[in-house]
């Protein structure tokens, strides 16, 4: 069961992209702490699913954004879905498009996130749909600013305790978004794709980890995790908690000054062991027999590539020298402006499908 409530119709005319380096072998925010604040999500008026705009022949959401209500548990919860209104990138014997999810950091929320990484503007221009589900975890009660944080299965929230019995399964919520989507006929569940900035990244692992049947490839931004830190030993991941049946792509990206998720690992539970042991565990784990191949890109990017892997899984790590916790080419002055993450993310997602 869903529901439709308009938003508004489409984005601005895009705006020319900065220049962006080639990618891998195929080709107010974020500083000092896991927040992205932004607007709280707000609808106009109800669409009732009756007409259906230019979002390709099978969608029921309109071109542009909107707010579909997904169902979980009896519970219903609005998600930020942007269709291009564009001849679609589409399953040429479906009409259906690539789905990529969008999820915010703590203490952010949908708008903040769309925001700040201009998502929308390339699915405008390559034709795929983003969703940006919020998640369910106030950061405050009350919670005015509406921002969240999301169930990371078996890890604190940035506010140092676990989530209290009861709270939605985070995991099962992402599965119940994608399949409403593709029920709605909007996405072609073969191409679905997993990004995030933070929080948003260490959700987007753990669901790679945990439903890697449901994912082409994943693109976390300042947070990869390859399952949670030991419980007995933060430095070190817990085998057990991602033990993925299959390979997923990987393409990620991380400062080495960044001082909330720490490249170098911390002690907390919430992100423990080193960036580059979760790059690593992700080789392992799709079985990369090649790699890792490093080489520069720019004056403080470096590429670092894992290939030959299980099915054609290849992890791909961007390394920002002096780079915070930012987006690469986001909308925030502490990112570097040297590569485009988003850019990046796009040309390596369209390699892989299910």
């Amino acid at each position: 069961m869903h529901s439709t409530r308009f938003l508004g119709r489409g984005i601005a005319a895009l705006t020319a992209l900065g220049a962006v380096v080639a990618g891998p072998a195929y080709a107010a925010l974020t500083s000092g702490t896991d927040q992205v604040k932004g607007p709280e999500t707000t609808s106009t008026s109800t669409f009732d699913g009756a007409t259906t705009g230019r979002p390709g022949r099978d969608c029921a959401v309109p071109a542009g954004t909107s707010q579909v209500d997904v169902e979980l548990d009896g519970v219903a919860y609005p998600v930020r879905v942007h269709v291009p209104d564009v001849d679609p990138e589409a399953d040429r014997s479906t009409g259906v498009r690539p789905l990529v999810l969008n999820l915010h950091p703590s203490n952010g929320n949908a708008e903040s996130i769309s925001a700040y990484n201009d998502l929308d503007l390339t699915a405008d221009a390559e034709g795929f749909v983003t969703v940006a589900p919020n998640g369910a975890i106030p950061v405050a009660d009350p919670n005015p600013g509406q921002v969240w944080f999301w169930n990371v299965p078996g890890v604190p929230t940035t506010a140092g305790a676990y989530p209290p019995p009861g709270t939605r399964d985070d995991v099962e919520f992402l599965t119940a978004v994608i399949d409403e989507l593709v029920s709605l006929g909007c996405a072609d569940p073969r191409r679905v794709y997993v990004t995030g900035h933070s929080g948003g990244a260490r959700m987007a692992s753990a669901y790679a980890c945990a439903r890697p049947d449901k994912v082409a490839a994943i693109a976390p931004v300042a947070g990869l995790r390859a399952g949670r830190p030991s419980p007995d030993d933060p430095a070190a991941v817990e085998l057990q908690s991602c033990a993925p049946a299959r390979g997923v792509p990987v393409i990620t990206f991380h400062g080495d000054a960044d001082t909330v998720n720490p490249y170098q690992g911390n002690a907390d539970k919430r992100w423990g062991y080193t960036t580059q042991l979760a790059v690593q565990s992700w080789a392992r784990m799709n079985g990369c027999t090649t790699g890792p191949r490093v080489e520069p890109v720019t004056e403080h990017v470096t590429r670092e590539t894992y290939t030959t892997c299980r099915g054609r899984a290849d992890v791909v790590f961007y390394k920002v020298a002096g780079g915070t916790h930012s987006w690469p080419g986001g909308n925030d002055s502490s990112a570097t402006q040297e590569v485009s993450a988003t850019e990046l993310i796009w040309e390596f997602f369209t390699h892989y499908r299910r």
